[in-house]
C-alpha cells in the first residue's frame, strides 16, 4: 500500500533546478500551479514542458524531501525566473491524501490487475480445469470447477487465466516478417487446444516458428481449493467470464505492478523495439489506449520510460521515373517514415511491456518503429 505522509513541510518552499531545460518550457506555461485531485504527473509536466518526459532532467531530488517524485493534490508549483528557470514546491497538508500517480492508473486496471506475460512453457505446465460440476459446458460463481495437476491445500486460493496472446519474434530467414517480433491473437478456444496448445489458423507460415517471447494470459476468475487429489475440487468465487475447461489456473499476483513510476527517456532503444500488439484486438490505437511492445525488462525497459513511436514509410511504384508504359514495372521507392506520438511504459514482463499511449498525431499501428523520444 501507498504509504500516506503527514504535511510536515507545509508553507515550506523547496527549490528545483531547472538546469538549461528552458528552452523546453511551453510558451503557454502557468506561473504557478495548484496540484487537484485526478491530475496525473504526465498532464502537470506537460502543462510546464513542451516535452513531459523530460520531467526528471528538471526535477532535483532535494535533502528536506523524501521523494520529490512524490507530488500530491494540494501541492503548489511556482515558477520562477530569477537567475534562470527555477521550479519550487510549496508542499500541502497530506494526512489523507494519496500521491498523485504518473498515469491514470484507474482507467488501466484490467492491464495492471487481470493480465500478465509469462513463458509458454509456464502456461503448458500449469494445472488446468479438466471438468465443470454437472457436467456443465461452463462454470459461473457459486459452482464447483475441477482442476488437474493442481498441487494446493484447502482454502488456498488461485487465478483462474485464459491465453488471450502470443508473443514470437522470427531470425531472417523466418517465413514471417524476418527478423521482426510479432503478436497473434490466440483463437477463442485457443484454451482447450492440449499442444501445441494454440491453434493456427491463419497459413501465414509462422506456425511452430520463432523464439517465444511470452504468452499473455488474462485473469477470468478466482477460486479456492475445497479438497485435493489427483483432480482437485474448487469453489469458483467470482469470475468477469464464464469458465471453461482447458483454461489454467495461476498463483494470484498480490503485487502486479510497481506503486510509484515517472516519465523519463530510455537511455538507448533496442532496434527490435517494435509495436506488436493493441488492445482489444483492434487495428490502430489513438491517445489513452493500450499497446504492447517487443522490449522488456531484459531489454532495460522500466515502467515511466517514454518512447516515440514511428510509422515506416510506404514503398510505392515511382511512376514518373520508369521508362515504360507499363506501370507495373516502374522502380520502386520508400517514402519517409512519419511520427505517429508518444507512449509511456507502465507494466514491464520480460520480454515484452505495455504502454500507454500519450499523445498521436496519427493512430498507432501494428509494426510501428519505437526510438528514443526527440
Amino acid at each position: 500500500m501507498i504509504k500516506k505522509s503527514i504535511g510536515l513541510l507545509a508553507g515550506m518552499l523547496v527549490t528545483v533546478a531547472v538546469y538549461a531545460a528552458g528552452a523546453q518550457l511551453r510558451a503557454s506555461h502557468p506561473d504557478t500551479y495548484t496540484v487537484h485531485r485526478g491530475d496525473t504527473l504526465w498532464g502537470i509536466s506537460a502543462r510546464f514542458l513542451s516535452k513531459p518526459w523530460l520531467w526528471p532532467e528538471i526535477w532535483q531530488a532535494n535533502p528536506q524531501v523524501h521523494n520529490p517524485h512524490l507530488i500530491y493534490p494540494g501541492d503548489v508549483l511556482n515558477l520562477s525566473f530569477i537567475n534562470g528557470p527555477t521550479l519550487k514546491l510549496e508542499p500541502g497538508v497530506h494526512a489523507s491524501e494519496e500521491p498523485i500517480p504518473a498515469i491514470p492508473l484507474s482507467d488501466l486496471q484490467m492491464f495492471l490487475k487481470d493480465m500478465r506475460v509469462v513463458s509458454s512453457d509456464e502456461v503448458k505446465s500449469a494445472p488446468y480445469v479438466v471438468g465443470l460440476e454437472e457436467a456443465r459446458l461452463t462454470g459461473a460463481p457459486g459452482q464447483n470447477i475441477y482442476v488437474r495437476n493442481l498441487k494446493s491445500e484447502p482454502g488456498q486460493r488461485w487465478a483462474i487465466v485464459r491465453p488471450t496472446h502470443y508473443f514470437r519474434s522470427f531470425a531472417k530467414g523466418d517465413s514471417g516478417e524476418g527478423g521482426d517480433r510479432v503478436a497473434h491473437m490466440l483463437d477463442s478456444n485457443a484454451s482447450l487446444v492440449r499442444s501445441p496448445w494454440y491453434e493456427d489458423s491463419r497459413n501465414d507460415g509462422h506456425y511452430g516458428k520463432g523464439d517465444d517471447l511470452g504468452v499473455e494470459v488474462t485473469v477470468i476468475g478466482t477460486a479456492e481449493t475445497l479438497r485435493t487429489g489427483d483432480i482437485s475440487t474448487l469453489l469458483l468465487l467470482d469470475s468477469n467470464r464464464e469458465v471453461q475447461k482447458g483454461d489454467r489456473v495461476m498463483p494470484i499476483d498480490d503485487q502486479p505492478y510497481d506503486a510509484y513510476y515517472y516519465p523519463h527517456a530510455p537511455k538507448s532503444v533496442s532496434p527490435n523495439a517494435k509495436v506488436i500488439a493493441i488492445a482489444d484486438g483492434l487495428d490502430a490505437a489513438g491517445k489513452l489506449q493500450v499497446v504492447a511492445l517487443s522490449i522488456g525488462k531484459q531489454d532495460g525497459v522500466e515502467n515511466g520510460q517514454t518512447y516515440a513511436v514511428w510509422q515506416p514509410g510506404e514503398t510505392i511504384a515511382d511512376d514518373v521515373a520508369g521508362d515504360s508504359w507499363d506501370r507495373g514495372t516502374s522502380p520502386k521507392v520508400t517514402l519517409p517514415e512519419e511520427f505517429a506520438g508518444h507512449v509511456m511504459v507502465f507494466r514491464t514482463f520480460d520480454k515484452v511491456s505495455y504502454a500507454l499511449i500519450m499523445d498521436s498525431l496519427k493512430p498507432v499501428e501494428n509494426g510501428d518503429t519505437l526510438r528514443l523520444p526527440e
